[in-house]
């Protein structure tokens, strides 16, 4: 498995940005998606994630109605919309990939076997 994700760049804050994040190897169906992001000096830490299967989503509260997951699965590809955007979600997105992550393990990164390289979201004021 493959993941290469693409699409952050700058943008002022309240503007919006769409992340992708292409996956290539077999049985994308029934691999969870999920969206990470890192801020200098802090953690990795969850941001979105999608259900392999049931598509059932999953959002950290600080996204929570602002960020929409989603994914297409004839393309092989995960999505990341970027509504109202705030400088403090200024951070490096990476997108990742498991199959049999349970619920409650779903915000760890420790239950991903795979990840992309990074993409850039700077947010000015």
């Amino acid at each position: 498995v493959q993941l290469q994700a693409s699409g952050g760049g700058l943008v002022q804050a309240g503007g919006s940005l769409r992340l992708s994040c292409a996956y290539s190897g077999g049985a994308f169906k029934t691999y969870t998606m999920t969206w990470f992001r890192q801020a200098p000096g802090k953690e990795r830490e969850f941001v979105a994630t999608i259900r392999g299967g049931s598509s059932t989503t999953l959002y950290a509260d600080s996204v929570k109605g602002r960020f929409t997951i989603s994914r297409d699965n004839a393309e092989m590809t995960v999505f990341l919309q970027m509504n109202n955007l705030k400088p403090e979600d200024t951070a490096v997105y990476y997108c990742a990939a498991s199959r049999g992550v349970i619920l409650s393990a779903l915000r760890s990164t420790t239950s991903y076997n795979y990840w992309g390289q990074g993409t850039q979201v700077t947010v000015s004021s």
